[in-house]
């Protein structure tokens, strides 16, 4: 069904990281770094003391301190647990339009767009959002859950190199974390449901530059978000734009007169028009 419909229309993949991207802030830090009884700042130094000291995964890090210390404050971590804490967590201006303007810029110029999370943080806070059922696919750390539906163990870990490998399930139109096997077959780049051109990525930082990088090598656009407010984070974009890490950086607004609107719509007409011309040459 996906194939026929690539003939048709050419499918455009809008993936981004979450946190400091479409969020002004780590999700933790709406609701359950409050209910544990911390600051955000005891809370993401206790988990970088983890990390040094184990010599762990930093992402593996957050998940064990936020297991241990809901379990002190009697707190029951279960999906729906997550989800209400996901409902609290902001977002930047004009996210929640955002979907249905560029869905409907899209439509009007034969485009089917699908929205992906690729993000470190949590997918279950994720789902709780605002925007939560907005998204094809979330990729994102999750937890396994026991029989009384508690989470028990971290599940899935994604840090900012096992991000890129969603690129490529997305690139195959592959949606299963699972999967390693259908990933790795070799496919003809006409049978790949997304192809690389067809992507773009937002991101707000150094820990996306492995997925801006492998996007816009393979010939899509990568876009650095950026807090206007914060000049670190406008350094960072610059910085990202400077080594030619990304195509473009904007401010994190995403409202209909935005900059970041501009961009996409941009980039759909292009991906469009290279399409069509794709088309006529086989003619």
């Amino acid at each position: 069904m996906w194939y026929k419909i690539m003939r048709n229309k050419p499918i455009v993949a809008l993936i981004y990281d979450f946190d400091g991207t479409l969020s002004p802030g780590n999700m933790q830090e709406f609701g359950f770094i409050q209910a544990i009884g911390k600051s955000p700042q005891e809370f993401w130094t206790e988990s970088d003391n983890i990390a040094f000291g184990q010599d762990a995964s930093n992402i593996l890090s957050y998940m064990k301190l936020m297991f241990d210390e809901a379990r002190k404050a009697d707190i029951k971590l279960r999906r729906e647990d997550f989800r209400t804490f996901g409902a609290s967590v902001e977002l930047f201006k004009g996210v929640t339009e955002w979907f249905g303007l560029i869905n409907e810029y899209g439509k009007e110029r034969g485009v089917k767009v699908e929205h992906y999370i690729n993000s470190s943080g949590l997918a279950e806070m994720i789902e709780g959002t605002a925007i939560g059922k907005e998204f094809k696919r979330i990729f994102a750390c999750s937890f396994i859950y026991n029989e009384e539906g508690e989470a028990e163990w971290p599940g899935v870990a994604v840090d900012y190199t096992a991000k890129t490998q969603f690129l490529f399930k997305i690139n195959k139109g592959i949606l299963s974390v699972r999967d390693n096997k259908k990933v790795n077959e070799s496919q003809a780049e006409d049978n790949k449901r997304i192809p690389f051109p067809h992507m773009i990525y937002f991101g707000d930082g150094e820990t996306d530059v492995p997925c801006m990088k492998i996007v816009k090598m393979f010939g899509g656009n990568s876009i650095a978000v950026y807090n206007p407010e914060i000049k670190k984070k406008v350094n960072v974009a610059k910085k990202l734009l400077r080594q030619q890490r990304v195509n473009f950086i904007t401010p994190a607004d995403y409202t209909k007169d935005s900059r970041t609107y501009q961009v996409v719509c941009a980039i759909i007409d292009k991906i469009k028009a290279d399409w069509a011309l794709n088309r006529l040459s086989k003619l």
